[in-house]
C-alpha cells in the first residue's frame, strides 16, 4: 500500500484546560507504552468541526462541562508510521488533519470519566502542564504537540494567572 496515494482523515482535537492552565492528558487502552494524548477523533461528513470537538470530547471523557476558548490558526497534519498504515483508521487514512480547540473544562474533576463512557478509547487521565505535552506523545504526533505548545501557551498563562475562566 503506498502511503503518498491515501487522504488525511479529517478530524478535531482538544486541549482541555482546568482553571489553572493544565491540559487534561488521557492513555489509550490499546496501547502498551507510556503515550498519552489529547481528545481528539473525526469529523463526519456534513458535520461543524465546531460541534464535532464537543463531541469527540464529550464521548472520550464523559463530560460536556466544556467552553470552546480558542480555534487553532491552521490545520495541522501528521502521518502514521509506516508499520501502522493499512491497520490505523481501518486502512483508509495515511494520517489526520485536524483542526484543534482550546476548550476551558468547567465541571469537577470527578465528573471526568474516560472508562464508563460507552466506548471508551482511555484507560485513564491526569492534568499536565502544557510545556510536557511533546515529551508525552507518540513519536509522530510530537510535531504537531510542539506546534499546539506554541499557539496556545499565552492561553495557558492566561489561565494559570486567573485571567481567564
Amino acid at each position: 500500500m503506498n502511503k503518498e496515494t491515501l487522504p488525511y482523515r479529517p478530524g478535531v482535537g482538544a486541549l482541555v484546560f482546568n482553571r489553572r492552565g493544565e491540559v487534561l492528558v488521557a492513555r489509550r487502552n490499546d496501547i502498551a507504552s507510556e503515550a498519552w494524548q489529547l481528545p481528539q477523533g473525526g469529523v463526519d461528513p456534513g458535520e461543524d468541526i465546531r460541534h464535532a470537538v464537543l463531541r469527540e470530547v464529550e464521548e472520550e471523557l464523559g463530560t460536556a462541562k466544556l467552553e470552546v476558548l480558542a480555534e487553532s490558526h491552521d490545520w495541522h497534519t501528521y502521518d502514521l508510521p509506516d508499520e501502522l498504515i493499512g491497520k490505523a483508521f481501518k486502512g483508509r487514512y495515511r494520517g489526520q488533519r485536524q483542526r484543534w480547540y482550546a476548550l476551558l473544562f468547567t465541571g469537577s474533576d470527578a465528573e471526568i470519566d474516560c472508562v464508563g463512557v460507552t466506548s471508551p478509547e482511555f484507560a485513564a487521565w491526569k492534568w499536565a502542564a502544557i510545556d510536557e505535552l511533546p515529551g508525552m506523545a507518540v513519536s509522530f504526533k510530537r510535531r504537531v504537540y510542539e506546534s499546539l505548545v506554541a499557539e496556545f501557551r499565552p492561553l495557558a498563562d492566561r489561565l494559570a494567572g486567573g485571567q481567564l475562566g
